[in-house]
């Protein structure tokens, strides 16, 4: 079976930027609920990858990775070790972009697990 992928920059704005919907374009609220979700859900389903691509954007704000990926798992209910099986970054033009993604992952995970 093959991967899905998802890359922001061709498929959801090269100039993402803040977290809430009601706080402009293009933010990780729309992203995650427009695209992530459903992608996310698509590839449980088919028992794949979900490769995520984050490059070739303007930048990718925290408040967009938080509200996209923390917000699968404070917002959407589903389980860090779901998000950890499932979905895979590629990032060459800034591979800490992964690292920070993780961190909001484990921070989510955290705050609702101590709920």
């Amino acid at each position: 079976m093959e991967n899905l992928y998802l890359n922001i920059a061709d498929e959801f704005s090269k100039t993402p930027c803040v977290r809430y919907e009601s706080e402009g374009e293009f933010s990780g609220e729309s992203f995650r609920k427009m695209l992530l979700l459903p992608r996310f859900n698509e590839a449980k389903k088919r028992g794949v990858k979900l490769i995520v691509i984050l490059d070739r954007t303007a930048g990718l704000g925290t408040s967009f990775l938080e509200e996209s990926f923390g917000g699968l798992i404070r917002e959407d209910g589903i389980s860090y070790q779901e998000i950890k099986e499932t979905i895979d970054y590629i990032s060459e033009e800034n591979p800490d972009y992964i690292d920070e993604i993780n961190e909001y992952l484990t921070d989510a995970n955290e705050l609702v697990s101590k709920a």
